[in-house]
């Protein structure tokens, strides 16, 4: 597998890796540190839950665009996110209320807005069409393997310290750090990624050089004869990295439909932080266990990733895209059974796990199949909007409903939503990569 991953994935799931560490270890402590510690109310922490997990969402298309428009910034827009984020670290230490804390996670959840499109765009880049996915699956297995460590280091500095949360913070930083400095050193930039061509790559781009000249000659004389614009212009037009021409992606069918898919199955996709929360009511785990359940969904994350990965290189990407929320609703399915077995936990846990293995990198290796590389972060960062926003909106409307009607009602609804999302986005499935203009 090393032969046909390039070393700017490896380099990249490294860079994941360590800033997850600190991340979750930041994660797994945060409710318990702003309720306990800080005696902030259930609406409160509401808020800055809300603040933490939706931000993110305002400002991937920002990113995008930045690394886009920067003619190869891909690495240093994605090094600013993660420097943000690092330095938002120890500025909890000073906060102790409500509106400081909130702006801290705001800017935490900037710098994860706009490394997460450059970073992908990076690793589509430095991959062949034919391995894109296990490239893909490479780097998510890599980055879960941090959030799985994460809490555990946090659980021990909480065991092994007396001001634990403090701890927590500091070292979270000094992680993230690193993370950064990983990045720097390591990384190549976008012009030092490209993937090696095969053959038959090779004869593919050599047939559609000729069809871009072809095109490009055509354009270029229509324009002569109208009097509108010259030939340089054209193709000045045509690779200029605008959020003009990021929107004008959307225009392109299959990166359409791929996108309005994403936001409907985002809608009825509910937050990691409720599935626990069910989980725990159905079986009654104690509230001192209860920081350990997202350790089952990193690890069948973990195992997962890479096989599915390579599965969607195999089988086409869009049926495991769909198998993955095939899984995550036999999860919905079990927790609303009556079933109270000591395997229930077990394979809800796989279940989640599988979902994010199949879904995750898998999206972004279909996304990519559709945008040209001068738009590739830009066209990565439009799908990650639509999904971020989407999954928001249904952890507002989840918990409202929650509320309302009860955990169970709330759950059929989305299971329900969840069902017929799949089948609409099936019938949307895009088609076939399409292949890229020689560079």
């Amino acid at each position: 597998m090393s032969a046909t991953i390039a070393p700017t994935v490896f380099a990249l799931g490294a860079v994941s890796l360590i800033t997850d560490v600190s991340s979750e270890m930041v994660t797994a402590v945060l409710p318990l540190y702003l309720v306990t510690g800080l005696g902030l109310s259930p609406l409160g922490f509401g808020l800055l839950d809300g603040i933490y997990n939706g931000f993110s969402a305002l400002v991937r298309l920002a990113g995008g665009h930045l690394a886009d428009r920067g003619g190869g910034r891909h690495k240093w827009i994605a090094g600013l996110g993660y420097g943000v984020s690092a330095l938002c670290k120890p500025l909890l230490l000073l906060a102790h209320t409500l509106t400081p804390i909130g702006l801290i996670l705001a800017a935490d959840r900037t710098g994860k807005g706009l490394r997460t499109a450059p970073r992908d765009a990076l690793i589509s880049l430095s991959s062949t069409p034919e391995n894109r996915g296990r490239a893909f699956g490479v780097h998510r297995a890599m980055d879960t393997a941090g959030a799985l460590l994460g809490p555990l280091v946090a659980f021990l500095i909480l065991r092994a310290t007396v001001d634990g949360y403090d701890a927590v913070f500091t070292v979270s930083f000094c992680v993230a750090v690193v993370g950064v400095l990983v990045l720097v050193l390591f990384v190549p930039g976008p012009s030092s990624t490209a993937p090696p061509r095969t053959e038959k790559a090779v004869r593919e781009k050599a047939v559609e050089a000729e069809r871009a000249v072809d095109e490009r000659a055509a354009e270029a004389a229509r324009a002569v004869d109208e009097n509108a614009v010259d030939k340089r212009a054209v193709d000045e037009k045509a690779v200029r990295p605008t959020l003009r021409a990021a929107f004008a992606l959307l225009g392109r069918r299959d990166l359409r439909r791929v996108t309005v898919c994403a936001l409907l199955l985002g809608l009825a996709t509910v937050s990691d932080s409720f599935v626990y929360l069910l989980l725990q009511r159905r079986l009654g785990v104690p509230d001192r266990w209860f920081a350990l359940l997202p350790l089952g969904t990193a690890a069948a994350f973990l195992l997962l990733a890479v096989p599915l990965g390579r599965l969607a290189d195999r089988v086409g990407r869009w049926r495991v895209f769909l198998g993955g929320h095939g899984a995550l609703l036999t999860a919905y399915a079990l927790l609303l059974t009556s079933w109270h077995g000591t395997a229930l936990p077990y394979a809800v846990l796989l279940l989640h796990g599988a979902f994010y293995a199949a879904t995750d990198g898998v999206l972004m290796a279909v996304a990519s199949d559709s945008v040209p590389e001068q738009l590739r972060s830009s066209g990565l960062a439009l799908v990650q909007t639509g999904q971020a926003a989407a999954r928001f909106v249904c952890s507002l409307g989840f918990g409202a409903a929650w509320t309302l009607w009860g955990d169970r009602t709330a759950l059929l609804a989305s299971a329900v939503a969840l069902a017929v999302c799949a089948v609409f986005a099936f019938t949307l499935r895009p088609g076939r990569p399409v292949l890229e203009p020689a560079s």
